[in-house]
């Protein structure tokens, strides 16, 4: 199987043949896969936050962060989710080493900002697997930095012993018997001028979001490992799309992307949480309410494009290039 090029998201995106070289599981739901490039090349570095898109052989399209991916080597963290749409369940029971997939090149929504102040890293359960590799990147470079997780049981998360060998800068924490982390209090202790970065479950970013208000949002920075829930207000908005002259309605609850599935219009799509950027589409008329990882703050203002299984409208009416 050869190294090729695919069409997505409007852009060329290179895709690799990998196999899987070792499987090891990291705790009792988080399993580690080595992959490497099938014809014994390094694969593309992956920066400190970065992801990848897995293609398994079932046709299902998944983002995994890169736990290690800077020796031409990919080490993913797949935690099984017990809602798994497919992706974690094909990892846990079905892929095996030796098996040959495909992944994406590295993409980076997720980096770490260039800058030489303090950084305070902050994350909740497989929210780690991005954080990790910023942790190392810190310390082999000598900046300021501290790492707070939080896990079910501290002793046996993901990655725990590792984290400990990077030394009393980690502070691992057990929610099972000491609650949630203070991120208001954690925040409100950092030294000026330090950047935030956050990744974990929904209320975590919800917290952290809520704690960093006040903070210069380019010292702010997290990610999401699925879509950001709408908001209780969410209303209806109309969707009208130019080629083929069809209006369809998007209520409160149904997302932009079963809206048109549901409505029998053919749109390519694959993460369902706006980080693959398969469902890009675009924006003739309208303000989309963009809720993706993928687009810049500049993509984003220009309204011209937007992830139609994630984001939503601002306005009554969107018209779109379908």
């Amino acid at each position: 199987m050869q190294e090729q090029a695919e069409k997505s998201a409007g852009q060329a995106e290179s895709v690799f043949a990998v196999q899987v070289a070792a499987m090891r599981l990291e705790s009792q739901d988080v399993l580690s896969i080595e992959l490497r490039h099938i014809e014994d090349r390094g694969l593309p570095p992956a920066s400190p936050g970065a992801h990848v898109g897995v293609r398994l052989a079932d046709g299902v399209t998944r983002p995994y962060s890169v736990v290690s991916g800077e020796e031409g080597i990919y080490v993913l963290a797949v935690k099984r989710e017990t809602d798994s749409r497919g992706g974690s369940a094909y990892v846990h029971d079905r892929l095996r080493v030796g098996d040959v997939i495909q992944v994406t090149a590295p993409r980076n929504q997720f980096a770490l900002a260039d800058h030489d102040g303090p950084s305070l890293l902050i994350a909740g359960g497989i929210g780690i697997t991005p954080l990790l590799p910023m942790a190392r990147a810190l310390d082999r470079e000598g900046r300021p930095w501290r790492l707070h997780y939080t896990a079910s049981n501290a002793t046996v998360a993901p990655f725990a012993r590792e984290l400990q060998q990077l030394g009393k800068r980690v502070h691992l924490h057990s929610s099972a018997s000491a609650g949630r982390i203070d991120l208001s209090a954690l925040v409100a202790d950092a030294e000026p001028g330090t950047h935030f970065y956050c990744c974990g479950p929904a209320g975590m970013l919800d917290a952290f979001v809520e704690a960093t208000r006040d903070i210069e949002p380019a010292r702010v920075h997290m990610e999401r490992f699925g879509a950001a829930a709408p908001p209780p207000d969410a209303g209806s908005f109309e969707l009208r799309l130019v080629k083929s002259g069809r209006s369809v309605m998007v209520g409160p609850e149904v997302s932009t992307l079963d809206a048109l599935l549901q409505a029998g219009v053919n749109v390519d799509y694959s993460c369902r949480q706006g980080i693959c950027g398969s469902c890009e589409v675009g924006v003739l008329q309208g303000i989309p309410e963009h809720r993706d990882e993928i687009l810049t703050e500049a993509e984003r203002k220009s309204n011209k494009t937007m992830m139609v299984c994630c984001s939503r409208a601002c306005s009554p009416t969107l018209v779109l290039d379908l």
